[in-house]
């Protein structure tokens, strides 16, 4: 493992997950998957994205919408099973060509400014699609973000309830990895390792969020969406 690499990916991940609300599995998993095979990567994920999300939930316990969260929830019971049974037995090459083209396409609607209107179904609906993401790739936030953005929702609402809902799908897609595609002691190792860089990202992370503006947080949001869509895409092609 190049450890250096390791540590770029996790320490700038883990300041865009704090400030944001969304950053770590969309920049980290891309990343992680040139240095672990699939489902280490996930893994590694899932846990240090848990470990955040308990960390800042004092923080962002007012900002929470529950409701949304609940209804997230219920929608993830569909998606999680889905998700498991595309990462064993669909090709990964179209698993990320699909989600790339997703993201690009939907972030092109939203740069447009393509509005969403937030409601009860929706809330059902983006919580199965982020749920079958979790355990199938590891990454929860693109559905979220979009769906958020496209309501024009505010950047503490939108961290808030993201984190929220994490602390339940984490622990849950963790559970259908390790039980589905096994584990090792590579993930937990590295976990150790990362875990003294996640909390110099938080420190980081925290004092960002404070600085950004509700604009430059909405600017941020489509360059990290458009990068991750690029980067999915040229990687499948390459791999």
């Amino acid at each position: 493992m190049d450890m250096t690499l390791f540590i770029i990916i996790i320490l700038i991940a883990s300041i865009l997950q704090t400030s944001t609300g969304f950053g770590f599995s969309i920049l980290a998993t891309p990343f992680l998957l040139l240095l672990f095979e699939p489902a280490y990567a996930i893994q590694i994920n899932l846990v240090l994205s848990f470990f955040i999300s308990v960390a800042l939930m004092t923080a962002i316990r007012k900002d929470i919408r529950f409701d949304i969260v609940k209804r997230f929830i219920i929608g993830s019971i569909v998606g999680l099973p889905i998700g498991i049974i595309l990462f064993l037995y669909s090709s990964p090459f179209w698993i990320k060509i699909s989600i790339a083209s997703l993201i690009l396409c939907l972030t092109i609607l939203l740069i447009l400014q393509y509005r969403l209107k937030q409601s009860n179904q929706k809330d059902i609906i983006v919580g199965s699609i982020s749920g079958a993401l979790t355990t199938g790739i590891g990454m929860p936030g693109p559905p979220l973000l979009l769906y958020f953005s496209g309501a024009n929702m505010d950047k503490e609402t939108l961290r808030g309830t993201t984190l929220a809902f994490y602390l339940y799908i984490y622990i849950i897609s963790l559970l259908f990895q390790i039980t589905f595609a096994g584990t090792s002691m590579i993930v937990w190792k590295s976990v150790i390792y990362a875990l003294p860089l996640v909390a110099i990202g938080l420190i980081i992370g925290q004092k960002l969020f404070v600085r950004l503006n509700q604009r430059t947080f909405q600017l941020f949001t489509y360059g990290l969406l458009i990068f991750t869509g690029i980067y999915l895409f040229l990687e499948s092609l390459g791999s």
